[in-house]
């Protein structure tokens, strides 16, 4: 199994202090889990995209461009890009660049998106949102294949012989569904033989586990190998601690200041308690032994093999949080990777290439054009 942090950046008071970090300090927080993410052993990082309040992810590209640059090796995920939203002309050229900023380590997650203030803002209607997630995908997904792009569509201008610059890194890029409550989105990925990644966070397993199920019923109705269908999955939160007792002692605070949050909005919570969410819900507190049980509980029914846990700190202190992350990768992803085999996710072709230019120079560099530091003079 493989694992991501993702973050959709929710920016309001501390549920436990009512604290409220600057924008600058938020930002810089997401940064800085990356760069320990990456630290840690975690496969990706992921980004979210909304553009209403509480969250300031409005610009992914912006975030992960910075994270490239304090890091080496980890995938990058948008999670998810909401083409819904946006022109996919300048989304592709957003993330071709980053796809070269990157060394090849992008990979996006696509999807409509949530939230009906931002739906306003973008003028789209619940009744053309899915015909312009289906458009722009089918536009984008050229893009990144064809030079040149003769197109034409309902919801933007057309195109005749069109280039889009720069041209990609990858070719093509891998391009997941995000896949929440609708078959639409499983529909369009099995369409194209593309993976699918869950979003298992606000409800209990089964409508989750009946969209996964639907997306392998028409993955193989497309003609595609059952074998090589991908499926992701989230989780509704995190909290790992030596003991149950302490991570629940821990995380409770957490959990009854959400829910509160909730209801103060007009939201009843679907789990009624924190021991509610744990039993029925993708929620991952506990020791470590009770979270490898749950993910495989899981498993079972998604058969998914890549699987994201929140980012945030979320009320926890830097210390908690940083615990807990280490506590991840040290405990409970070993023993998960162990049990869930999992493909491996594309090599970054930047990386292949700095690999080789570095073999390369090792070879050719004679040993006298090299200073005592170790620098090609």
């Amino acid at each position: 199994m493989k694992f991501l942090a993702i973050t959709l950046i929710a920016h309001g008071p501390d549920p436990l202090t009512g604290e409220t970090r600057s924008t600058t300090e938020r930002f810089r927080d997401v940064v800085d889990t990356a760069v320990l993410a990456e630290e840690l052993g975690f496969d990706g990082f992921g980004v979210g995209e909304r553009h209403e309040r509480p969250f300031i992810s409005s610009s992914p590209p912006v975030m992960l461009s910075h994270i490239a640059a304090r890091t080496s090796r980890i995938r990058l995920f948008t999670a998810v890009t909401t083409l819904s939203l946006l022109d996919p002309v300048r989304a592709y050229e957003d993330y071709a660049t980053l796809d070269h900023l990157s060394g090849g380590r992008l990979e996006l997650i696509i999807g409509k998106g949530n939230g009906s203030a931002q739906a306003r803002l973008f003028h789209v209607t619940s009744e053309d949102q899915w015909d312009r997630n289906r458009e722009a995908y089918e536009l984008f997904r050229r893009l990144w294949r064809e030079d040149r792009v003769t197109w034409e569509g309902r919801f933007r201008p057309s195109l005749t012989d069109a280039e889009t610059w720069p041209r990609p890194l990858q070719r093509p890029i891998r391009v997941w569904h995000g896949s929440a409550t609708s078959k639409e989105s499983v529909d369009l990925a099995a369409r194209y033989g593309d993976p699918v990644f869950s979003a298992n966070v606000t409800n209990p397993i089964e409508p989750y586990a009946e969209l996964v199920d639907h997306y392998r019923e028409r993955w193989a109705h497309h003609g595609h190998d059952p074998a090589d269908a991908l499926v992701g999955a989230g989780s509704a939160g995190f909290y790992a601690a030596r003991t149950s007792q302490e991570a629940i002692a821990t995380y409770r605070p957490i959990y009854d200041a959400r829910v509160a949050l909730f209801r103060r909005s007009g939201v009843e919570p679907v789990f009624h308690s924190l021991e509610d969410a744990i039993e029925r819900g993708s929620i991952l507190v506990g020791s470590p032994q009770q979270i490898v049980d749950k993910v495989l509980h899981y498993h079972e029914r998604l058969g998914h093999e890549v699987m994201h846990i929140s980012a945030d700190a979320d009320g926890l202190t830097r210390a908690q949080h940083r615990a807990a992350l280490e506590l991840f990768q040290g405990d409970i992803a070993p023993v998960l990777r162990a049990e869930i085999p999992s493909r491996p996710f594309p090599a970054a072709p930047g990386t292949r290439q700095q690999e080789a230019t570095t073999t390369r120079s090792a070879v050719t560099t004679p040993r006298s054009a090299v200073t005592s530091t170790g620098v090609p003079a």
